[in-house]
């Protein structure tokens, strides 16, 4: 059984490296900011593993509700207690990682009524993030308002979808080609996921290379 699941792990790694090679990708981004263990910001980005770093998460935001970041055990947004990440961020521009704000995660807490609801949340995030010197990640009806504020300065705009294609609940945001990057999630789905059989993880990534080609 041990030597199965070790000839399993070595069939999936080569065709991670395989899909890798094939799409040329060659950036690893990576979520920071819900283990209190996983170290600063900023040795995040001094590990030299990463080219684009996720601060998460905005987890409650739209339908009037208060904004919320939670950082996990790392600093207190809600008493001003995360300004150093400031320095943080600056020292892993200095080094070319891009430094992006993820809205949203597993909480649920989060919606958008309207078009204006999407405006209002985009208006909000700009306001309170230019004071970082940070990107944002964004979903749905925010990445058209937040668009329309790379005319005065670049906004890099990123999905997770799941690896159903396409996503149901973004495939239509996903479709008007508006953002930077898709970072699909290839896992907790039995139909697009790796259960033993890599032709569906390969079938579900030949469609999401799709996206953007035009």
């Amino acid at each position: 059984m041990a030597g199965q699941s070790l000839s399993s792990l070595a069939l999936l790694c080569l065709i991670f490296v395989a899909l890798i090679c094939i799409t040329h990708a060659g950036t690893i981004t990576v979520y920071w900011g819900q283990n209190g263990s996983e170290g600063s910001l900023a040795d995040t980005c001094s590990s030299g593993n990463y080219g684009i770093v996720n601060i998460a998460f905005l987890f409650v935001f739209g339908n009037n509700q208060n904004p919320q970041m939670n950082l996990a055990g790392h600093c207190d947004p809600n008493s001003n207690g995360c300004t150093e990440l400031s320095n943080d961020i600056r020292a892993c521009q200095n080094q070319g990682i891009k430094v992006l704000l993820s809205i949203g995660g597993d909480s649920r807490s989060y919606s958008l009524s309207s078009a204006e609801d999407g405006r209002q949340v985009a208006a909000y995030l700009m306001e309170q993030f230019s004071r970082w010197p940070i990107k944002l990640t964004t979903i749905r009806r925010c990445a058209k308002a937040l668009s329309e504020f790379s005319q005065q300065n670049k906004v890099y705009l990123s999905a997770a979808p799941q690896c159903i294609f396409p996503d149901k609940p973004m495939g239509t945001a996903i479709a008007t080609g508006l953002f930077d990057y898709v970072w699909v999630q290839f896992y907790n789905n039995p139909t697009c996921q790796y259960s033993g059989d890599a032709n569906t993880l390969i079938n579900a990534w030949n469609q999401w290379t799709t996206v953007g080609k035009k």
